[in-house]
């Protein structure tokens, strides 16, 4: 072998080792979720979006590790654990559940969160305006919604008994219960409180509904609750029962009227964050943010098929009618 040939393959030889060398040098990104990867697919585009503002493109010049609980909470500790272990240069946790999971995992890599409760509350940082430690994010408010979206539920059905179905195993429900019961007192409006935390628990729930000739339906706030979107949708339809949920997503997929923050801008502000530290910005300095923007969406097709009119002062303020 001449010394030309030699040195073209040690070149040859030397790229497979290049390549893992600037893979290893990607900036690793753990993204830790109580949903599914079905039903959050577009709040993880939207964190995507973020990043990308500030030069972060995933699977280019960094790459982000999806750890998903499906709704089953109990997994988020070990799934936390993982991403400390590869290690992750920044943790994106979504919902108080994995946030607190991520928080037992480390006090050193930094913590980017989306938690719809007060974050002060849950102990998360030490201030909204000044974190102070390794975790800071996103307020996503939606708990602070459910008494607007009970009113609009009873504005839709005045003279129907309601219920709400919340997960009893979500850290903001004792929050959400009292919230509830307390907008319903004010507006003269009795509740019937529902609780699931699994499939058969939503069924069992309905059932129940059909029992006591429930006539409207609020879905509360919850990863578990949205990984269930199909089935709630479904069975709301099947016993014809007027239902409000939290998200656009669900009256885009048949549900009869959502309202609530746009979770996917909370999501986006959370990416946002994530490339602020990946720049070397310290999330101790980063304050909480707070989404400004609502969505009152309409399903009128579901409305037509409940036999259910909506009143023309609601659609005159919804930000999307479905028709």
């Amino acid at each position: 072998m001449n010394r030309r040939e030699f040195t073209a393959g040690l070149g040859a030889a030397a790229w497979p080792m290049v390549a893992r060398s600037q893979q290893a040098a990607l900036p690793m990104i753990g993204f830790l979720n109580g949903g599914s990867a079905d039903a959050f697919a577009g709040y993880a585009a939207a964190f995507r979006e973020g990043l990308v503002g500030f030069g972060y493109v995933d699977g280019q010049n960094a790459r982000i590790e999806f750890r998903w609980a499906d709704g089953q909470y109990a997994r988020l500790p070990m799934m936390a654990a993982e991403l400390v272990h590869l290690p992750v240069a920044v943790i994106s946790a979504g919902t108080p559940e994995a946030a607190r999971a991520a928080m037992a995992a480390t006090a050193t890599i930094p913590i980017v969160f989306a938690v719809g409760e007060d974050a002060e509350k849950l102990d998360l940082v030490k201030s909204l305006s000044r974190p102070g430690g390794n975790a800071t994010g996103v307020n996503l408010l939606v708990n602070e919604v459910e008494s607007k979206r009970l009113g609009l539920l009873h504005q839709l059905v005045p003279t129907a008994k309601i219920a709400v179905l919340l997960n009893s195993m979500s850290a903001p429900y004792e929050t959400q219960s009292k919230d509830l019961m307390t907008a319903a007192r004010a507006i003269g409006q009795l509740l019937l409180m529902l609780s699931a935390s699994s499939e058969s628990e939503i069924d069992a729930a309905f059932a129940t509904l059909v029992e006591q000739h429930i006539g409207g339906l609020l879905v509360g706030s919850d990863p578990f609750l949205s990984v269930r979107r199909e089935q709630l949708i479904a069975l709301a339809a099947r016993h014809e029962i007027p239902t409000i949920y939290n998200d656009r997503n669900f009256a885009a997929a048949g549900g009869l009227i959502s309202y609530g923050i746009s979770i996917a801008e909370g999501y986006r502000l959370a990416g946002s964050y994530v490339g602020r530290i990946l720049k070397g910005e310290r999330p101790a300095d980063l304050p909480v943010q707070q989404p400004t923007k609502f969505e009152l969406v309409i399903n009128l097709k579901t409305a037509k098929v409940l036999g259910l009119t909506v009143p023309n002062n609601l659609l005159a303020i919804a930000d999307e009618v479905i028709e």
